[in-house]
């Protein structure tokens, strides 16, 4: 007859499930916020997250799979968010002169100024929800965060 499996957890793992809960929480929590500021301009955070990455990408723009590859959130259906911001004139689409396969995506004007508009609101929002704590504590934090999503390969 075979021993029945052990059913204590070691402290590490009964720390690494509380971290893994705590970050799950945290993590709605701060999505929740978004989704309630960006829903006043009839956008999602997944939209959000496009326009951003587009106004970082610059006038060159991006090709779908590079917008999808760049996202904060994975959203397997990239093309539909680039439909939707398309058309609400946030950004445009136009095919390569070098390469007719390509579609470059690009953030229009009307995105930019979308953009700038939130920009205030969204770093209000940052301030409500993490400016109770101290600078220092905040960069030991975003470090221990990095350090958690770099696995070892």
């Amino acid at each position: 007859m075979t021993p029945a499996p052990s059913t204590q957890r070691s402290k590490r793992s009964k720390t690494q499930a509380a971290t893994f809960l705590e970050i799950v929480r945290l993590s709605e929590e701060l999505q929740r916020g978004f989704a309630e500021l960006f829903k006043a301009h009839d956008m999602s955070p997944a939209l959000y997250n496009v326009l951003r990455v587009l106004r970082g990408a610059g006038e060159a723009g991006l090709t779908c799979g590079d917008v999808g590859g760049r996202l904060v959130q994975h959203d397997p259906d990239v093309t539909r968010l680039l439909d939707r911001l398309e058309k609400r004139g946030l950004i445009e689409r136009r095919r390569s002169t070098e390469d007719r396969r390509v579609v470059r995506t690009r953030i229009t004007e009307a995105g930019l100024a979308l953009l700038a508009e939130l920009d205030g609101p969204v770093d209000d929002l940052h301030e409500r929800q993490l400016g109770h704590v101290p600078e220092p504590r905040l960069k030991e934090l975003l470090s221990i965060v990095e350090e958690a999503r770099a696995k070892p390969a």
